[in-house]
């Protein structure tokens, strides 16, 4: 699939996914900035997550919003490692611009409470990933994009999403 000359790419999952690992091999692949969704959370929303209760929509509306600011101002291209769980969310941060590609980090949800129940100094508690499961909506075919298992090596996983997705 060929989505233009911009590569701006949100990497996708749920927490625990391997989105800025991915993210940052992905975004120095292109030579493209990289931001991680979770820098523009405020504190009072981390310390909401941390105490154990998710976010609601509403919490993550101005949220988004930055979010596709960011992307705005973007222009040349970037990566964000950003959940992006349900599609309108999705729709939000594609306002940030025209030729957004997704790539969903998709696995098992056991696999995701090991490794954030391994994290240090994360405010992301592995109490909340059943939580982001629920609220996972899968890329539909109307979006740009692809998933791929996050089990896979990132290099790998990289290598595949940039031979799927083309950047004209």
């Amino acid at each position: 699939m060929d989505i233009g000359i911009s590569p701006t790419v949100v990497v996708m999952g749920v927490a625990g996914s391997g989105k800025t690992t991915v993210g940052l091999i992905l975004a120095n692949q292109l030579g493209v900035p990289f931001a991680d969704a979770d820098d523009f959370h405020t504190p009072e929303l981390k310390a909401k997550m941390a105490a154990g209760h998710p976010l609601t929509d509403a919490d993550r509306s101005p949220w988004l919003n930055r979010l596709a600011e960011w992307l705005r101002d973007e222009r040349e291209g970037c990566v964000l490692a950003c959940s992006a769980l349900k599609h309108r969310y999705r729709d939000v941060l594609r306002t940030g611009s025209d030729t957004l590609c997704f790539l969903h980090l998709a696995g098992e949800p056991q696999v995701v409470a090991a490794r954030v129940g391994h994290r240090v100094n994360h405010y992301m508690p592995a109490s909340l990933i059943d939580s982001q499961y629920e609220a996972l909506e899968p890329l539909t075919p109307d979006e740009c994009g692809i998933s791929e298992d996050f089990t896979h090596d990132p290099e790998q996983i990289v290598h595949d999403f940039l031979q799927e997705v083309q950047f004209s």
